[in-house]
């Protein structure tokens, strides 16, 4: 399981075409001394997804105490999924162009303190409609994927982007492996134990934040809030025509929706193929997470060194494809923690692709350009729950062990592949322009 910027001129002007001014980054100095760094934004995405992988294993379950079969409850969990990325798809780019006009600490803030206040109400919730309100609020008020991103891009050069969203990716997956393993264990005691203590976390979160972490994105560096940033589709436009980008945005969509059509039906999968209960959900999460936090943490720079970002991206993207594939055909539990142990190379295609859209971006506009790919990303998400459910419960009768089961997976497979040849030939056409843009340089 992995996860996934135009250079926007100033307000009503079209993209701007041609090269774009990369200023030299330096580490801004926050109000009280403290200089922005990587290791204030990394513990902060820990919490955060520390908090989010909590409630993970136990949120089917808990969908699943108002609903009376298998049927509904994969229908009910899907409109919990779709409540959330509806709103986040609407609000994401908003959020990023406010973080790019008062800066990234206030926007994070928002989002822990939306955060914190969702997980209390979905563990006192006594009704669906409860569960589905709650998730609207908590997918309008917070972005902090791509705020943190775009805090990234703030104190990184260009050239270190790659390895430093590699290094973020890796505190996603730290969290990936405390987070579900606690929630399945919590969850094994009583389903809204976890809800609490993921709140009690956001609420960490938010002092930490409050206190500790400080701004990235210096005075100088700010642009103005536009009408533009409120029409989220205008905000994609603008990142398909971003120059360098191109059909990276399809890529994003085949390889986003297959990530997400995983996130919506992996509990439930393995809950209707193995008789998987919540802690055996929060330990496959929690191999799901050390891999990721392996590859991207200790192994991308190191990979980086030798090979481009798109080359990456490619050999990731057919590990991606085969491991769908293989999650879909799994006939044993075992057999799970096998193919998330293969798809090594599968963890760096989020990185890899996300840095290359981020260099296309200037300084200026990194939250709107990443709040953008948020959206996409948050689109991809609402879409998700309206295949993915849908392909599971018309398999949901069969016995446990079924092939077919997989339907889903086998679906995700023919998206990545899809990415895969998208990528390819967007790669392999930018590098005829770069070879004929030099060949026509050197006979001037």
């Amino acid at each position: 399981m992995t996860q996934l910027p135009i250079t926007p001129s100033p307000e009503g002007a079209g993209p701007t075409i041609g090269p774009s001014t990369q200023p030299s980054i330096t580490e801004p100095t926050a109000a009280g001394g403290r200089r922005a760094a990587m290791p204030f934004i990394m513990l902060t995405v820990l919490i955060d997804m520390m908090s989010i992988g909590l409630i993970i294993p136990v949120l089917p379950a808990l969908v699943g105490t108002f609903t009376g079969s298998r049927a509904d409850q994969t229908f009910w969990y899907g409109a919990t999924t779709f409540a959330f990325s509806i709103a986040n798809f609407f609000t994401s780019p908003v959020l990023g162009g406010l973080s790019d006009r008062f800066g990234r600490r206030p926007v994070l803030l928002v989002g822990f303190c939306a955060l914190a206040i969702s997980f209390f109400v979905t563990a006192l919730a006594t009704a669906l409609w409860m569960l589905i309100a709650v998730r609207l609020f908590s997918g309008a008020m917070q972005s902090n994927a791509s705020v943190a991103n775009a805090y990234v891009a703030d104190i990184s050069a260009p050239a270190e982007r790659a390895k430093r969203f590699g290094m973020l990716g890796a505190m996603f997956g730290v969290g990936f492996i405390l987070g579900p393993v606690m929630g399945g264990l919590l969850g094994a005691i009583d389903l809204h134990l976890p809800f609490f203590a993921a709140g009690a976390l956001a609420l960490l979160n938010l002092v930490y934040g409050y206190f500790v972490l400080p701004e990235s994105l210096p005075l100088n560096r700010r642009r103005p809030f536009g009408r533009k940033a409120l029409n989220p589709f205008a905000s994609l436009v603008d990142l398909s025509q971003l120059k360098g980008v191109g059909l990276l945005v399809a890529v994003i969509c085949c390889s986003g929706l297959a990530q997400f059509i995983l996130y919506t039906t992996w509990v439930l999968y393995t809950t209707f193929k193995f008789g998987w209960g919540p802690a055996q959900n929060g330990w496959s999460l929690f191999a799901i997470g050390v891999m990721s936090a392996l590859v991207q943490g200790v192994l991308l720079g190191r990979l980086l060194k030798r090979f481009s970002p798109q080359r990456l991206a490619i050999v990731g993207l057919v590990s991606s494809t085969l491991a769908f594939i293989a999650w879909g055909a799994s006939t044993q539990g075992w057999m799970m923690f096998a193919v998330i142990i293969g798809n090594l190379l599968g963890f760096t295609v989020t990185a890899s692709i996300q840095s290359i859209i981020s260099n296309a971006a200037d300084a200026s506009t990194q939250g709107r350009t990443l709040g953008a790919v948020s959206a996409l990303n948050s689109l991809m998400a609402v879409i998700a729950p309206m295949i993915g459910a849908p392909l599971l419960a018309m398999v949901s009768h069969l016995p446990m062990g079924d092939w077919r089961i997989g339907a889903p997976f086998y679906f995700c497979a023919a998206l990545q592949f899809a990415a895969l040849v998208l990528a390819w030939v967007h790669f392999r056409g930018a590098r005829r322009h770069r070879l004929a843009a030099a060949a026509s340089g050197s006979t001037v």
